[in-house]
């Protein structure tokens, strides 16, 4: 194989991993549904870990693991979020995360148990329009910070992901689907938590349906 070619498949290869990495939906009635949204609260993410570490002592130890990886990505999501409310980015505003956790605690609602209730349900205990919810699949604690070494091989095997992110909007009244944005987290995403959230968050803001157009 000459060199032309070999550049020619690494490129191919690269763009074919990239486009693997990332995936959007946005309903096809998203613009009825959300005209009168005006405020959005963020849950905490439902996390799976699936860890290669004999540290990890039990189940409970584990689950509060998973519980501190929730909140990371819902506390970093609301730091990207107010960032660009004051910019005024969007047309909606954003439910304090402190607030909305202790709706959902004064209601027996943690990040173990949010599947109990539906998504009207939660939209009326918190008193807003719509949530922001979404899972977290990962193989590596990101909150504590990731290598973030390039390494082309280590991307073709798969040896660089560190998990998968998937973050769903959905309609207060009606609970269905509005948006869904999946990606998967590796080596190229950041170095933890915050990192991550705001260059994935960054690099599909044009695709969060709430951003203002601009003159």
């Amino acid at each position: 194989m000459t060199k032309k070619h070999l550049t020619l498949l690494l490129t191919l290869l690269s763009a074919g991993i990239l486009f693997a990495q990332k995936s959007v939906y946005q309903s096809n009635s998203f613009e009825t549904l959300s005209e009168d949204h005006k405020t959005l609260a963020i849950l905490p993410f439902s996390t799976r870990l699936e860890l290669d570490n004999e540290s990890i002592a039990d189940e409970r130890q584990m689950n509060e693991l998973q519980q501190q990886e929730g909140y990371a990505v819902q506390s970093a999501l609301e730091s990207f979020f107010l960032k660009r409310d004051k910019r005024k980015d969007y047309r909606v505003d954003f439910q304090n995360v402190e607030n909305t956790n202790a709706l959902l605690l004064k209601a027996g609602i943690t990040s173990e148990n949010l599947d109990i209730k539906t998504i009207q349900e939660l939209s009326e205990i918190l008193g807003v329009d719509g949530v922001i919810s979404g899972d977290l699949v990962l193989n590596h604690l990101i909150s504590k910070g990731v290598d973030t070494t390039f390494s082309f091989m280590d991307y073709i095997s798969g040896k660089s992901d560190y998990g998968q992110i998937t973050i769903k909007l959905s309609d207060g009244k009606t609970g269905k689907l509005l948006w869904r944005f999946e990606q998967v987290i590796d080596r190229k995403s950041g170095r933890n938590t915050t990192a991550i959230i705001d260059k994935m968050m960054r690099t599909s803001t044009r695709k969060f349906p709430y951003r203002k157009e601009r003159d």
